[in-house]
């Protein structure tokens, strides 16, 4: 199937061309029919897979052909929410290109950045609306928006937005928006709370799905690196210049803990910058324009800033540490094996974290090879310490009851690393061998 037979307009299919494209993804194929036709949609798919502009190409269609742009102000026609300021600039970019030949304005808002410029733009007129929430009501707070004239409104990586706890902002824009409207929802996991949101807001909609849920890419190569907690840097400054590795994404849990990964890095001798909430959106945007450049050999992430990163053919995803949400995991390793290329996916694994990694093999119903580096192998007399994982404050333990001896302590052995033999060389390169053979 070719981009023609989709039904898109000259000056679409010459933007695609431009870009160098020629035949739909599964997802394109699947979503811009449906889009085309005015049914609101609800697709399920892993980043990479050409999403974006499974839904930008019709969105511009649709907006051309309801309504020519007149002369004077514009009026907000489409409306894409975003969870992330990174997503919300690729998106944006996506109409840009996309939309290159045609006469429609669009604009990008989001925080971490000044408002007034951005009020310049809104008040100039737009067609097309990309924005993160939060920044969103801030305009909305300032009557520097109106949103009564949608016709198209897109939210794309919903499951992110929930997560990142967007649902009263979200529910606060819907109620801004017209009854009436297409309405595009995209997740790459569907929980009970995602299922009931869309819902509400879908009427009869088009269900298109391109992967199993909660899967990861088939085309990523998984593998678990057992490793005691104080050897882990030394581990991937081991990994990053034995392999020579030129573009690496390490997934850290913290914002102090990217922080001070990057700064050991670099004393390393291996360039290295961090991403995340707390950097200001110039750092940011200097970060991951040095990663894709090839100034930066390592970019170390937290899972919000991470979120939606587009880096085209990244061959290395680490897991510094394991996330403490299980689906976290599929985000992460989504950002490699990308548009039909393949990956690879390691993640340092400590004691501490065994119970993470069973949650992730439960979700992606698989084991995941154990491979131990040689001379990094764990120290099986380290105790595993407890992980907190919840997301606020630790609730005090307990009383035990008073006049009452502690019943005594049962033998426990250490949680021990399984998986299967994988001895012999790694696909990274390095010389490795199965944790089931233990350290010789």
């Amino acid at each position: 199937m070719s981009f023609e037979s989709l039904g898109l307009r000259a000056e679409l299919l010459r933007a695609v061309s431009e870009k160098g494209y020629s035949e739909p993804t599964p997802i394109q194929r699947q979503a811009i029919p449906p889009i085309l036709e005015g049914r609101d949609l609800m697709g399920g798919a892993q980043t990479g897979t050409g999403k974006t502009a499974g839904f930008t190409l019709p969105l511009l269609q649709r907006l051309m052909s309801s309504e020519k742009p007149g002369k004077g102000r514009r009026a907000i026609r489409a409306l894409v929410l975003t969870p992330t300021r990174e997503l919300a600039a690729q998106v944006g970019e996506s109409v840009d290109i996309y939309g290159k030949h045609l006469p429609l304005k669009a604009t990008v808002i989001f925080g971490g950045v000044k408002i007034n410029p951005q009020i310049q733009k809104l008040r100039n007129g737009i067609d097309i609306l990309v924005a993160t929430p939060g920044r969103l009501l801030d305009h909305v707070g300032q009557n520097t928006v109106d949103l009564s004239r949608v016709e198209i409104l897109v939210l794309d990586e919903a499951d992110r937005m929930l997560d990142m706890g967007f649902i009263r902002d979200i529910r606060k824009v819907l109620a801004l928006l017209p009854k009436h409207k297409q309405t595009l929802f995209f997740s790459a996991t569907f929980s009970d709370e995602i299922k009931r949101l869309a819902n509400e807001l879908l009427n009869s909609p088009a269900l298109i799905e391109v992967a199993r849920r909660n899967t990861a890419s088939e085309l990523v190569n998984q593998v678990v690196h057992p490793v005691d907690r104080d050897r882990k840097r030394e581990l991937l400054s081991f990994l990053v210049g034995s392999n020579n590795w030129k573009q690496v994404l390490v997934f850290n849990r913290t914002k102090h803990g990217a922080n001070r990964l990057s700064e050991q890095l670099n004393t390393d001798g291996i360039t290295a910058a961090a991403i995340h909430g707390n950097k200001s959106q110039g750092a940011r945007t200097r970060a991951l324009a040095d990663f894709k450049s090839g100034k930066v050999r390592v970019l170390v992430a937290t899972d919000i800033a991470a979120r939606g990163l587009d880096i085209n053919q990244l061959p290395h995803v680490v897991n510094y540490e394991l996330p403490h949400v299980a689906e976290d995991y599929i985000h992460r390793i989504g950002r490699t094996g990308r548009a039909g290329n393949e990956g690879e996916a390691m993640s340092l694994v400590c004691v501490d974290e065994l119970g993470l990694l069973r949650d992730i093999e439960r979700l992606v119903k698989r084991e995941i090879p154990k491979v131990v580096v040689d001379d990094f192998a764990p120290d099986l007399s380290i105790k595993p310490e407890p992980i907190n994982r919840g997301r606020g404050r630790q609730q005090a333990a307990p009383r035990k009851p008073a006049g009452k001896k502690p019943a005594p302590a049962r033998n426990s052995q250490r949680p021990a690393f399984k998986g299967r033999p994988n001895g012999g060389q790694g696909r990274s390169g390095n010389r490795a061998r199965s944790s089931s053979q233990g350290a010789r």
